[in-house]
């Protein structure tokens, strides 16, 4: 059973949601949340320091094997095509139960309180992914990315990471916050292949994956 605490705002200025992620929350549609369990700590903000990225062996042969790929970043615009690539993600990755609704797309992802933008990826001017990032003061926020699953061997989920760390070194940002990492969860902890990496620690500390409390913070 998890507990959350939360808010809904109609707007919400990206310093607000900069000073709110710092605080362990996170962003999903108009709601503003963060795990608040008893006796659990298990999902941890976590984020990359972005000029000290660098990327695997394997993720630059991901890079290389997406070299076709045409990213276009625009305001979020839910069209049929977009809707097609979600409905086949979310069949893929939740075995039909979820995403059998464009109405509930609509709210989750395009309705947003603040600085929003969509990363459509394209090969041969056909979508093969899509990702919403809000832009903070210091920082890109990765809300959530879908793609064609025809298109798993690209390995587009890794692709995405890292186009939006390059997205964050264009704008001259600071971090990329990813969201929670659950290390016994798969689906959350592959978060932890973009190193190094930071976790926010319950005395509200940014630390290295790996670096104990009384290490010097970075």
């Amino acid at each position: 059973m998890a507990t959350n605490e939360f808010g809904v705002f109609s707007t919400m200025a990206p310093g607000l949601y900069q000073s709110l992620m710092d605080a362990g929350f996170r962003r999903s549609g108009t709601i503003v949340y963060r795990p608040t369990c008893e006796g659990c700590r298990e999902c941890v903000p976590i984020r990359v320091p972005v000029n000290a990225f660098s990327p695997s062996r394997s993720q630059r042969r991901v890079r290389r094997r997406n070299a076709d790929v045409a990213v276009e970043i625009s305001r979020p615009s839910l069209d049929d095509e977009k809707w097609r690539v979600y409905s086949a993600y979310q069949n893929e990755q939740h075995d039909g139960k979820m995403g059998d609704d464009r109405a509930d797309l609509e709210e989750f992802l395009y309705q947003s309180p603040t600085d929003t933008w969509e990363m459509t990826y394209r090969v041969a001017g056909r979508i093969v992914a899509v990702g919403i990032v809000d832009a903070c003061p210091v920082s890109l926020s990765s809300v959530y990315f879908f793609f064609d699953p025809a298109e798993g061997r690209r390995s587009p989920g890794v692709f995405g990471a890292m186009e939006e760390i390059e997205e964050c070194r264009r704008r001259g940002l600071a971090h990329w916050y990813i969201g929670y990492y659950v290390r016994e969860c798969r689906q959350m902890s592959y978060k932890a292949q973009f190193r190094p990496c930071e976790l926010l620690g319950p005395d509200g500390v940014w630390r290295r994956m790996g670096e104990s409390p009384r290490s010097r913070p970075t």
